[in-house]
């Protein structure tokens, strides 16, 4: 079993930044592939980033150059650099873990409601 928890979300004004937080519960964090999705009200969940175990990363169009992700194995914590955020990235976010593909995860966390304010 692993637990995810999520933090770092709040308001912020268009352009600004906010740096999200995972910390994850296991000895096994390593083995995780690990990933960061957003959901808005009444839209479908979204995929934005992913890290591979060696720290290879891949993004969603609609947050490549903006957002970076990043993981930590020896704190089992994964990041999610955001910046220049606009109105449209407003939604909870959440976090992920897999041990063979992010987009189908088997664990994930509670979430947490980021808020960008025009």
């Amino acid at each position: 079993q692993v637990q995810l928890v999520e933090s770092g979300g709040g308001l912020v004004q268009a352009g600004g930044s906010l740096r999200l937080s995972c910390a994850t519960s296991g000895r096994t964090f390593s083995r995780f592939l690990m990933g960061w999705f957003r959901q808005a009200p009444g839209k479908e969940r979204e995929f934005l980033a992913g890290v591979g175990r060696l720290g290879d990363t891949y993004y969603a169009e609609s947050v490549k150059g903006r957002f970076t992700i990043s993981r930590d194995n020896a704190k089992n914590t994964v990041y999610l650099q955001m910046n220049s955020l606009k109105p449209e990235d407003t939604a909870v976010y959440y976090c992920a873990a897999d041990p063979t593909m992010i987009r189908n995860a088997q664990y994930w966390g509670q979430g947490t409601q980021v808020t960008v304010s025009s």
